[in-house]
């Protein structure tokens, strides 16, 4: 459960409000955080240690006590340099890439990012995202010019291209008495497949799958023949002797048939609302990789297929992912 926002947390969400402040537009990669994009504020600890600061030097100057006096600078100039060494814990690190597989509306990212620590040690800084929880830079970042990849969980609600919102870079290190932070908006949108129908009818055609095609009968005594290998062929088709002897890829084909072409098309769902139209054929495409089934998708503004495996697949949720929404 997300933990609830500090006061400092609160005063960075209304400062990123602001049209002047950085983080508020998007950025391209690389980018390199500097002492104009770093901001510092005291913590709770560090507002408390202020005040009892404050109070020993109101005290001392009152008393005319040089050793009070001593000690309360000697804690100020502590502090301060608090303050400093949070602020270089972040001004040279850098973030160089950015990536993300794609996943259902309704699961969570994995965005890995790429950074690079520069001059200092990274100690103690987290990554965190304007939904979900912040993270530990690893380990690796703590060595001077090193680079490390750090992965944050993102949730997702809607299909489509997604926005990633404000990342934010933040540390109180090395006292605790200071936080210091710099946002950043990516330029990169990530994909977010449409959910899945979680039921509904299977595959068109499975009720008939035992119908097959017939194919020209071959002479021989075999009961397949040869031919070489195609982008989508079921690995458990592939004649590995053979292949090995003729040094290229040999599928076999059998002289039984094989099963039809699986049709998904659009017009055939027009009975359901747009939005469920969507989650039948992103399931039914995952249905016929499964049964290693060739399949075409037919959707307003392009067909897709027939084929078969992971690139097919790609293409066609991205399809549909892309879909406007209803009455767009």
């Amino acid at each position: 459960m997300p933990s609830r926002p500090d006061v400092l947390e609160r005063i960075d969400d209304g400062l990123a409000r602001l049209p002047f402040v950085r983080g508020r537009k998007p950025e391209p990669l690389p980018i390199t955080l500097d002492r104009k994009r770093i901001y510092v504020l005291p913590t709770r600890q560090g507002l408390l240690v202020g005040v009892l600061v404050l109070g020993m030097l109101l005290g001392a100057l009152n008393y005319n006590n040089n050793p009070g006096l001593m000690l309360a600078f000697l804690l100020a100039a502590i502090v301060h340099n608090g303050v400093v060494l949070a602020h270089l814990r972040l001004s040279g690190l850098r973030i160089t890439a950015l990536h993300a597989e794609p996943v259902h509306a309704g699961e969570s990212l994995a965005l890995r990012l790429r950074l690079e620590s520069g001059k200092r040690s990274r100690e103690g800084v987290q990554l965190r995202a304007a939904a979900g929880e912040a993270v530990d830079l690893p380990a690796s970042l703590h060595v001077t010019g090193a680079d490390a990849e750090v992965e944050l969980t993102i949730p997702t609600a809607r299909r489509g291209l997604m926005d990633l919102g404000r990342l934010r870079l933040s540390t109180t290190r090395p006292l605790g008495l200071a936080r210091a932070w710099s946002w950043w908006r990516p330029q990169q949108r990530v994909l977010v497949y449409p959910a899945l129908e979680r039921s509904g009818p299977p595959l068109p055609g499975a009720a008939s799958d035992g119908a097959r095609q017939p194919r020209a009968q071959r002479s021989g005594e075999d009961t397949h023949h040869l031919r070489d290998y195609r982008n989508g062929d079921a690995p458990r088709q592939i004649a590995w002797k053979a292949s090995a002897r003729l040094d290229r890829l040999m599928v076999r084909e059998y002289e039984a048939g094989v099963a039809r072409d699986v049709m998904l098309d659009w017009q055939a769902l027009r009975q359901l609302p747009h939005e469920q139209r969507i989650a039948r054929l992103a399931r039914w495409v995952l249905e016929a990789e499964r049964e290693g089934r060739r399949y075409r998708l037919q959707i307003p503004g392009t067909t897709l297929g027939p084929a078969r495996g992971p690139e097919h697949r790609h293409a066609c949720l991205r399809a549909l992912a892309l879909l406007p929404e209803a009455g767009a």
